[in-house]
C-alpha cells in the first residue's frame, strides 16, 4: 500500500511545489507562468475557490508565501466614482488601502489604509501591483504614496511621497510603474526635477542610493532587469526614450530617444535574450525594436513604426497601449490600438495576421497575455479567461470561460483593466468590487 501511494504521488504533477507571483508580471517580470500541473483546456465554468469584497483599482494582485497582496480605493461613505473621469481639477476625496488576504481562503489578514485625495483622470484606484520581497511588501499609490510594510503584520516600515519628497509632477493618469527590487535596492520611476527620472532607494530604510535620468514625467511603464553580454542592465522606458542603466550605480550605459505622445510609455519592455533585442510599443507612436551592443554598453534601433496615429486604418506594425506583447520564436504577439491581436515578424515588424476574436474592436480594447509553455492565457477586458495557441499560422482558441465581471466605466463600455496573478496553480483576478481565486490545476 505504501509503495503504491508513493507511485501515485510521484505521478501527480499538481502535488509539486507551487510557485509564487510576487510582483508585476510574475517572478521574473517577464509574463511567463512556469508552474507544472496546469489544465490543458478550460471548463465551461471555472472552479472558483473563493471571492472577497474589494474596492476600486487597476492594481493587480501579488501572491507570495500563501498570501495575496492587493491595493484598492476607499471612498467616503461608499460614494460612487465621479461621472467625469477626466477631471484633473477638482480633488476626489477618499483613501487607499493595502490588503493582505489568506491565499487559501480569501480571508483578510490585515489592512493598512491612509487618506489620499485624487487629482487624476480615471480616479478608480491604485494602478501599480505590489512587490513582495524578503518579508517586505512595497506598494505604490496613484498619487505617489510609496509604502514599505512588514509582509506578515502590515506594520509600516517606511514611507515616501513622490510629490512631497522628490518633487514629482503628477501626470494625468497617476503613478503606475511597479516598484522593482534588486538586492538591497528598491528601484522606482519618479520623474520630476534634479535627475530623478529613476531612483534607487535602500529597501530597508527608504534612503536614496542613487538617481538617474532627466525626465519630468516618469510615464507608466515598469522597469525590468536583464543580463546581456555578461552585464546586468536596468531597462527603463519613459516618455523621452529607452535606456539601459547600471543597476548598482544608475550610470547610463546607453539611451535611444523615443518621444511618446501624451507620455504614453505604458507597456513593459520585453527582452529577447537569444537575439539580444528589446521591444517597446506605444499607442500613438507605434513600436521600437532595439538590438544591444556587443559590449553591453550600447544599442541601435533595428526598426520602428512609421505612423503616429492610433486609428486602426492608419497604424502600422503594432500600436499597443496597456498590453505588454510577447515574443515567441520568430514572432511578436500583442494587442493593437483598437483591439486587434496581431502577429508580427521579429526581424522586420511586418504584420502576419490579426484577429478580434480575443478582444472585440474598441478604442483601447485590451487583453493581458501570459505564456505557459506553448500556450497563452489571455485575460481580456470583458472578464473572460481564454486559453489559446498563437503561432504564425494564426490564433487557435482552446477554451474560454467567464472569470470576473467588468466593472470599470471606460466611457462606452464596462471593462476589467487589472492584470491577474498566476500562482498556486490558480488565477487571482480583481475588479472594482471583488477579488477571486479560480483553480487551474490539472486534477
Amino acid at each position: 500500500m505504501r509503495e503504491a501511494l508513493i507511485l501515485i504521488l510521484a505521478g501527480a504533477p499538481w502535488l509539486a511545489l507551487a510557485d509564487d507571483w510576487p510582483q508585476w508580471r510574475g517572478p521574473a517580470r517577464d509574463g511567463v507562468w512556469r508552474e507544472e500541473g496546469i489544465v490543458e483546456g478550460l471548463p465551461a465554468a471555472l472552479p472558483v475557490k473563493w471571492r472577497a469584497p474589494i474596492g476600486g483599482g487597476f492594481a493587480g494582485p501579488a501572491v507570495a508565501g500563501g498570501r495575496v497582496y492587493v491595493c484598492d480605493r476607499v471612498r467616503p461613505g461608499g460614494s460612487p466614482e465621479p461621472e467625469n473621469r477626466w477631471n484633473l481639477t477638482d480633488p476626489v476625496d477618499g483613501g487607499e488601502r493595502i490588503l493582505c488576504l489568506d491565499a487559501a481562503t480569501g480571508k483578510v489578514l490585515w489592512e493598512h489604509r491612509y487618506p489620499c485625495r485624487y487629482r487624476i483622470s480615471y480616479p478608480v484606484g491604485p494602478r501599480a501591483t505590489p512587490t513582495v520581497d524578503g518579508g517586505l511588501v512595497f506598494a505604490l499609490g496613484a498619487m505617489g504614496d510609496l509604502l514599505c510594510l512588514d509582509a506578515a503584520s502590515g506594520k509600516v516600515v517606511w514611507r515616501k511621497n513622490y510629490v512631497a519628497d522628490f518633487g514629482t509632477r503628477m501626470n494625468p493618469w497617476g503613478m503606475a510603474s511597479a516598484p522593482l527590487v534588486d538586492g538591497p535596492r528598491l528601484i522606482v520611476l519618479v520623474g520630476g526635477s534634479e535627475g530623478r527620472g529613476v531612483m534607487a532607494l535602500d529597501k530597508g530604510t527608504g534612503e536614496e542610493l542613487w538617481r538617474s535620468l532627466e525626465c519630468d514625467d516618469p510615464g507608466y511603464a515598469s522597469p525590468i532587469l536583464i543580463e546581456d553580454a555578461g552585464k546586468r542592465q536596468l531597462i527603463v522606458w519613459n516618455p523621452v526614450g529607452l535606456h539601459g542603466l547600471d543597476p548598482d550605480t544608475g550610470a547610463v550605459q546607453w539611451g535611444l530617444p523615443f518621444p511618446c505622445k501624451m507620455g504614453h510609455s505604458v507597456a513593459t519592455p520585453i527582452f529577447d535574450a537569444e537575439r539580444r533585442q528589446l521591444f517597446v510599443t506605444a499607442f500613438f507612436n507605434g513600436p521600437l525594436m532595439v538590438r544591444l551592443g556587443a559590449d553591453g554598453a550600447g544599442a541601435e534601433a533595428l526598426w520602428r513604426g512609421t505612423s503616429e496615429s492610433e486609428r486602426p486604418d492608419r497604424t502600422d506594425k503594432l500600436h499597443g497601449l496597456m498590453c505588454t506583447p510577447a515574443i515567441a520564436g520568430d514572432h511578436i504577439y500583442g494587442v493593437c490600438s483598437y483591439g486587434h491581436l496581431r502577429c508580427l515578424r521579429v526581424d522586420t515588424g511586418e504584420r502576419v495576421w490579426a484577429t478580434l476574436e480575443a478582444t472585440g474592436e474598441e478604442r483601447w480594447s485590451h487583453a493581458f497575455l501570459v505564456r505557459h509553455r506553448d500556450r497563452f492565457f489571455i485575460c481580456n477586458e470583458h472578464g473572460d479567461l481564454i486559453l489559446a495557441r498563437l503561432s504564425p499560422d494564426g490564433y487557435a482558441e482552446l477554451g474560454r470561460a467567464r472569470l470576473i465581471e467588468p466593472t470599470t466605466n471606460a466611457g462606452r463600455r464596462m471593462v476589467v483593466w487589472s492584470h491577474p496573478a498566476f500562482a498556486d496553480r490558480s488565477i487571482f483576478a480583481r475588479n472594482d468590487r471583488e477579488i477571486v481565486r479560480a483553480d487551474l490545476s490539472a486534477r
